[in-house]
C-alpha cells in the first residue's frame, strides 16, 4: 500500500503547489515548509538559517571559514561549543525528519533528497517533476519575480540540487532509476495531480 509520495522538481515546475493538491486531494499531510521548521528545532537554529543551507552544498567561502574555525587554537579549546549549522548538520537532521515523516505515512514529501533517503521502501511512490524552461520563467513571474530574476533562479538553484545529490548521495540529479514516474507540469497542475492519482490507483489498486 502507498503511504508516502515523494515529490522531488525542477525550481519553478510548481512542486510546492502540486504537492499541496495532491495532499489535499488525499487527505494527506504535506511535508515540505514543515520539514524546515522541525530541521531548524532540532539544529537549534533559526528557519532562515535552514532555508539558505537546505537542498545545496556549502559555498567555498564557509566551508573555508568551517575549517579554520576548526583548525583555530581558540577553535579547538572551544570545539565542544561550537554549533556551525552546514550542510551536512542539515542534512543530518533532514534525514532524521524525513524518515519519521514517513514512519508516520500518508504524507506527501517535498523535495530535501526524500527520493533517495526512502528509496528502498516498498511503501513510497516516487515522482520527479520538471517543465520547459519558459514555462518556469512563466510560473516564477506569476509569484510576481522579476524577468531577470526568474531566470536565474531557474538556471541557478537546479545547479545547487545537481551539486547537492551528487555530494552527499553520489549519483546524478535527476537520478532517473530512483523515480517510479516523471511529469511534464507543463500540462497543468490539476492534470498532473490526476496522473499521480491514477498511476496510485493503477499500482495499489485497493488503496
Amino acid at each position: 500500500m502507498i503511504k508516502i509520495v515523494t515529490i522531488e522538481r525542477e525550481y519553478g515546475s510548481g512542486g510546492g503547489e502540486i504537492a499541496q493538491l495532491l495532499a489535499t486531494s488525499l487527505g494527506w499531510k504535506l511535508r515540505d515548509q514543515f520539514l524546515t521548521e522541525e530541521i531548524a528545532r532540532l539544529a537549534n537554529c533559526s528557519k532562515s538559517v535552514v532555508e539558505v543551507r537546505e537542498e545545496r552544498t556549502d559555498p567555498f567561502y564557509y566551508r573555508l571559514f568551517k575549517s579554520f574555525l576548526r583548525g583555530s587554537y581558540e577553535g579547538s579549546l572551544n570545539a565542544h561549543k561550537l554549533n556551525v549549522v552546514d550542510s551536512e548538520t542539515i542534512l543530518k537532521f533532514t534525514e532524521m525528519v524525513v524518515q519519521h515523516a514517513a514512519k508516520t505515512g500518508n504524507c506527501v514529501i517535498v523535495g530535501r533528497g526524500s527520493q533517495l533517503f526512502l528509496k528502498d521502501r516498498s511503501d513510497t511512490l516516487r515522482v520527479f517533476l520538471y517543465a520547459p524552461r519558459e514555462a518556469k520563467v512563466q510560473r516564477l513571474l506569476a509569484r510576481g519575480k522579476s524577468e531577470k530574476e526568474a531566470e536565474q533562479l531557474v538556471d541557478s538553484v537546479d545547479r545547487e540540487r545537481t551539486d547537492f545529490i551528487q555530494k552527499y548521495f553520489g549519483v546524478e540529479w535527476p537520478a532517473r532509476t530512483v523515480y517510479h514516474t516523471m511529469i511534464n507540469t507543463a500540462i497543468g497542475d490539476e492534470a498532473v495531480v490526476h496522473m499521480i492519482l491514477e498511476f496510485m490507483n493503477t499500482l495499489d489498486p485497493a488503496s
